[in-house]
């Protein structure tokens, strides 16, 4: 029978050692190391995120309980709490950002198209706000009594992966990072009313990129043509309607459309904005619905990985633990695209921590995690002697 290491191991197995150091060299990460390496620090700061541990303490007496099952991660030896924490403040943290893309590339691989029928690339934008206390972060002001740093995400609809991030001081606006990202012509992009500015719109109209938003309260629209709606929907209103903006952002060429929907559980009507004039108002409607896949992300990613407690009061470690926490999130999407059985991701997340360092092949357990592994003729040569 093919024995296994420890599942911990066969995902760490998603990271090539050569690929790993190749990234490390380029990133000089491994000056002055004096025995510590990158990989350790990483197998550790993984560690943190998919076993949930609280704190340096816990990291490291939780690979130290496990010893004798460290060689399998390629690791010789638990870190010392101290240790991990000068690495944690020192090292680069686009080491760990560098190694999301990697993993990134991996997971389009397996990742299938969003479910909608036209062809265009689908992506939803959006931040959260991480509160921090002010009083041990000094660094990251938001407010008076009040520290954050900002997340800013882009996912890709495509297996709902996150494709991009950026971390900001929480002062940061959103459209002040939505100015730096190109887009692929002919992408959809679906963003809540915060990225509406007329100037960056017009950039992306000319770039050949789509959008979908909410129109801003109080907009003035100084033209209004009405398009037919489906009857008995939830479609109210589809109108093409000239939006000439204000200040340096005036443009009286601006022509848009203006989708009216009401939400069915709420009774809310939403004034819905776009520069896509073929598809149909019901497909708008539901490309806006589409960008709650985005929030569904921000949840999982405070409620199940470690993006709101930190090991580290550092700028640089909190860059790290998040970076971690959103390579975790890819390999639990990788595992969701592989897996036949339809995992939810609390439970993947529940049990995969349960499991970490169970000796099982991980991809037999995954289409079959209740199901007792198949035991060894030597264990079934045994039993049929003891009791014979």
């Amino acid at each position: 029978m093919q024995r296994f290491c420890s599942m911990f191991s066969q995902l760490l197995q998603l990271f090539p050692r050569l690929e790993f150091q190749h990234l490390v060299q380029q990133h000089r990460a491994e000056r002055h190391a004096r025995g510590f390496d990158c990989w350790t620090q990483f197998v550790a700061m993984l560690f943190c995120q998919l076993g949930r541990a609280h704190s340096l303490r816990e990291i490291c007496g939780g690979l130290a309980s496990c010893l004798g099952k460290l060689s399998h991660l390629g690791i010789q030896r638990a870190p010392v709490r101290s240790t991990l924490a000068y690495a944690n403040e020192h090292r680069p943290a686009g080491l760990y950002r560098d190694l999301f893309f990697r993993l990134l590339d991996r997971c389009r691989l397996v990742a299938g198209r969003h479910k909608f029928r036209f062809k265009n690339k689908l992506l939803s934008l959006d931040a959260t706000v991480i509160d921090l206390c002010a009083t041990i972060f000094d660094w990251a002001k938001f407010r008076r009594t009040k520290g954050a740093v900002k997340l800013h995400l882009l996912l890709d609809h495509d297996g709902y992966l996150p494709c991009f991030a950026v971390i900001t001081p929480g002062k940061v606006h959103e459209i002040n990072v939505a100015r730096r990202l190109r887009f692929e012509p002919g992408t959809i992009v679906v963003m809540d009313r915060g990225y509406v500015d007329y100037r960056w719109l017009d950039q992306l109209s000319a770039q050949g990129v789509f959008f979908v938003t909410r129109i801003k309260e109080g907009a003035v629209v100084e033209q209004a043509s009405r398009c037919p709606v489906p009857a008995g929907g939830h479609i109210k209103r589809d109108e093409i309607i000239g939006l000439p903006g204000s200040g340096r952002a005036a443009n009286a060429e601006r022509v848009l459309r203006r989708v009216r929907v009401v939400v069915p559980e709420t009774g809310e009507e939403l004034a819905l904005l776009t520069n896509q004039f073929e598809l149909s108002p019901v497909t708008i409607a539901a490309i806006y619905k589409e960008r709650w896949q985005i929030e569904l992300l921000f949840k999982a990613l405070k409620q199940n990985l470690k993006i709101k407690t930190f090991v580290g009061t550092s700028a640089n470690a909190l860059h790290i633990q998040i970076w971690t926490a959103l390579i975790a999130m890819l390999i639990l999407k990788y595992l969701q695209l592989k897996s036949r059985l339809g995992w939810s991701l609390s439970n993947l997340v529940a049990l995969l921590r349960m499991n970490l360092f169970v000796h099982r092949d991980l991809w037999a357990w995954l289409d079959q995690p209740f199901e007792p592994p198949p035991e060894a003729p030597e264990a079934l040569e045994q039993t049929r002697w003891a009791f014979s």
